[in-house]
């Protein structure tokens, strides 16, 4: 059995990778960067199973394509939450719990049909940063959960849920992250608390063509 497996470099991921690696020999394993092109020699490649793992990528259509049983994302966010900054608009919309998804791919982002969701609590002093961090712990439970079905070359089971809402764009993101002048200071405060993360930029205000992070410094 052929096996691709797509991620980043976080928490976890090298475990799962490790895992794919001791039951099967033909696999291909790559990490990456946001700022990384797609590897173009996996378009005609075929694999029996695709594996995007908290990627970087929007993986193409020929990609999922060419996977022979099924083509797999986890998700870093419930099925309320898809597409980018999941736990950015959780803490920003006030959410008491969260979760993770794991969805068969299709060519748009975060809408294949869902095989698991697992879901936890969000606390009160939670940040953007802690919120991801428990994430990428449920994501490699819900991996070895799932592990046995694909060394068996099993169906997958349903979850029975649907995505709740279109996935969240690069676009809102970046909108979440400006400061005006005129807004209360409770929407300031949720947006500083929403952008926060380390190593990231964050929540900004633009006054007379001057750009001012909040962030910078810290």
């Amino acid at each position: 059995m052929s096996v691709l497996f797509l991620s980043k470099h976080k928490p976890f991921s090298k475990d799962a990778a490790h895992l794919i690696q001791l039951h099967m020999e033909d696999t291909e394993i790559i990490f990456g960067e946001n700022t990384d092109p797609f590897p173009e020699h996996l378009y005609e490649k075929k694999f029996d199973y695709v594996i995007s793992y908290v990627a970087p990528w929007i993986i193409p259509r020929k990609v999922l394509e060419n996977a022979g049983i099924a083509a797999i994302n986890l998700h870093p966010g419930p099925p309320g939450y898809p597409g980018i900054g999941c736990t950015n608009f959780a803490i920003y919309n006030g959410e008491k719990t969260f979760g993770i998804t794991v969805h068969y791919m299709k060519e748009k982002v975060d809408s294949g049909d869902i095989i698991a969701v697992e879901r936890f609590p969000i606390f009160e002093n939670d940040t953007v940063h802690t919120l991801t961090q428990r994430c990428y712990i449920y994501i490699y439970t819900a991996f070895i959960k799932l592990f046995p079905f694909i060394l068996k070359h099993q169906c997958m089971p349903r979850s029975g849920e649907d995505w709740a809402r279109k996935p969240y764009t690069r676009r809102e993101l970046n909108e979440l992250c400006i400061i005006r002048p005129d807004m209360p200071e409770g929407e300031v405060r949720r947006r500083v608390r929403a952008t926060t993360y380390p190593a990231m930029p964050g929540a900004y205000i633009e006054l007379y063509g001057h750009h001012f992070d909040y962030n910078q410094g810290k």
